[in-house]
């Protein structure tokens, strides 16, 4: 991509984040008046200083010297409440902006689709709603109205300067080839180091996050030396990147002021001169060397300001492309589904997470209201896909699913999901309270609620046991409660929603006898009187269910009773004795 090409991709990212700033333009213009006035009032101290040197010391006239302290004083405190009121402003309106563009991205990805998670790093999408928004911040506080402001004092310095003496100018001026040479280089360099900081505070967030939460496979292989040289390597690279930026931040800040003595040095060299031959006051030398040093400090930083700038341009493109991903669900629908009958049916359906590399292959199969079907299968034959589906959070490819007759895509989605309850295999909790838990926060749902359905399930004891009751926290991923009974509050939240079709991912197998008692009493009052579709891991669990689907490699090879499918002696025959062996050897 050319330079050309970038900075105009750079100006349309930069007047779309200023777009956020419409609700808020009467304090963008605030902001904008006082960084004008400041611009102008940085020519009145040394304006001041020339004049109570050359009509005061000089002339010996104390009152008129007592009458312009007081004056610059009275300027210097104007400009120190318009300082104030112009970085407050533009933090105010930094912090709100992203809180609007926070809130937005926050939005789009609780619509997206699953299949977008199946392929980005969880830890890259925190780095894009926390880190990379504080920079966009930075564009408001550190970068516009900042740079605006600095460009005017600039402007207005050198015209001023022009005015009292032109040749004195010129003169002093004369560094500012090299000046302007070092500081594009600077911009270059720093802006390619920070766009690696960035990248790799990305790969350490997704690093962290990934391996914390997946710290007692770490510890169950004894993987923790060869993580943390994992770790080492991402944080050394990420080191590397801050430690390139700051070499550059170490050679330009001296090589401006170097400049800048420079600078001073041709002014007392031509000025001395000027005065000797009256045509040059002492006071205009003092007043240019006060020039200098206020035109170099917003040079010295503007250069800094510009990558600031650039990062949150940079930061704002990778916060914009996960508002503008394209989610391939369409929620066009408008049908609200209100007699919840409940029943489901798939008509030669396909689908492939990949191109044409199907996962389901010309499915077709039905539940009625009311029945109860099993899907059963080898590991990745594509039974959990079908539960997917359902739910549309991924998007068929070819024919036809149907609730109640009708496509599902034909409903708000907001209504086919409220009316599909889920218990998976991998319940997730959050850290907060049991109650919040089960009710998912929804202000709806009363505490009187959730203990009847508790009781209703049989899981008020338990819970009643534990510190605070419905009160308690169980912390991160419920990481407090056995897993028993982390299925046990999916137990709730699923009875509590009431919905007219459940999915049910069995996980029986790895907890106590107990647990397993209250969840086949939770799964048999969940399955009465709905349509119920079970993803059957234990084949034992399953020989009431009305039906048996056999899938094998996406195709259903197989469809009948328990009784039926056995008599069959095909391949869930096959699959109930292998079972059976394992368990009697067990």
């Amino acid at each position: 991509m050319s330079t050309e090409v970038q900075q105009k991709f750079s100006f349309a990212l930069l007047m779309r984040v200023l777009s956020y700033a419409k609700p808020y333009k009467r304090m963008f213009f605030f902001a904008f008046l006082t960084a004008v006035i400041l611009a102008v009032l940085s020519l009145a101290t040394p304006m001041l200083t020339r004049y109570s040197i050359d009509e005061c010391i000089l002339r010996k006239d104390p009152e008129k010297l007592l009458d312009t302290i007081l004056v610059m004083l009275g300027f210097l405190l104007l400009q120190t409440v318009l300082q104030f009121s112009n970085e407050y402003l533009s933090g105010w309106l930094g912090q709100t902006i992203i809180r609007d563009m926070r809130t937005k991205v926050f939005t789009q990805i609780n619509r997206l689709h699953l299949q977008y998670f199946d392929k980005t790093p969880i830890g890259t999408l925190v780095t894009r709603v926390i880190s990379d928004m504080e920079a966009v911040a930075d564009i408001f506080s550190e970068g516009v109205l900042v740079i605006f402001s600095d460009f005017l004092k600039i402007i207005a310095i050198i015209s001023m300067m022009f005015f009292i003496e032109w040749r004195l100018t010129l003169i002093s001026l004369a560094v500012f080839p090299f000046l302007l040479i070092g500081a594009n280089m600077f911009k270059n360099g720093v802006n390619k180091s920070f766009n690696e900081v960035r990248t790799q505070i990305a790969r350490l967030n997704a690093f962290a996050q990934e391996h914390i939460e997946g710290m007692s496979i770490v510890q169950i292989f004894n993987r923790e030396e060869e993580e943390l040289k994992k770790f080492k390597r991402i944080n050394a690279e990420h080191r590397n990147a801050n430690v390139k930026s700051n070499w550059y931040y170490s050679i330009f800040f001296p090589f401006i002021e170097i400049l800048s003595s420079v600078s001073i040095a041709l002014i007392i060299w031509w000025g001395g001169r000027g005065v000797v031959q009256n045509h040059v006051s002492l006071g205009n030398i003092t007043e240019f060397i006060m020039y200098i040093n206020l035109l170099f400090r917003p040079i010295r930083l503007i250069a800094d300001r510009f990558n600031t700038l650039q990062m949150g341009i940079v930061a704002s493109d990778r916060v914009f492309k996960v508002m503008d991903t394209v989610n391939p669900i369409e929620a066009n629908g408008n049908v609200v589904m209100t007699e919840r009958k409940g029943s489901v049916e798939f008509k030669n359906v396909w689908f492939a997470y990949n191109n044409e590399d199907w996962v389901l292959k010309n499915v077709s199969l039905s539940a009625k209201q009311g029945e109860t079907v099993a899907i059963v299968g080898a590991t990745g034959s594509g039974k959990s896909t079908i539960v997917s589906l359902i739910n549309r959070f991924y998007e068929y490819s070819k024919g036809e699913i149907l609730i109640d007759h009708v496509n599902i895509r034909e409903y708000e989605l907001r209504s086919l999901r409220s009316q599909i309850g889920i218990v998976l295999q991998e319940v997730f909790l959050y850290s907060d309270t049991i109650a919040n838990n089960i009710s998912l926060g929804n202000p709806e749902i009363s505490r009187q609620q959730i203990i009847d359905a508790a009781k209703q399930v049989g899981a008020h004891e338990f819970i009643m046991r534990l510190p605070g009751n419905y009160d308690y926290n169980v912390m991160e991923r419920g990481a407090t409660l056995s897993v028993g009974q982390r299925q046990l509050i999916s137990f709730i939240r699923a009875y509590l929603y009431d919905p007219a079709i459940l999915i049910l991912d069995e996980a029986t197998s790895s907890i106590d006898t107990e647990s397993e008692v209250l969840i086949q009493r939770a799964t048999e009052l969940l399955m009465k009187d709905r349509t119920s579709l079970v993803i059957a891991h234990r084949l034992a669990t399953i020989q009431k269910a009305d039906k048996i689907i056999v899938l094998d490699k996406g195709e259903i090879i197989e469809t009948g009773t328990h009784h039926e499918l056995l008599a069959k002696n095909g391949y869930y025959r096959k699959l109930f004795e292998m079972q059976f062996i394992k368990e009697e050897a067990a």
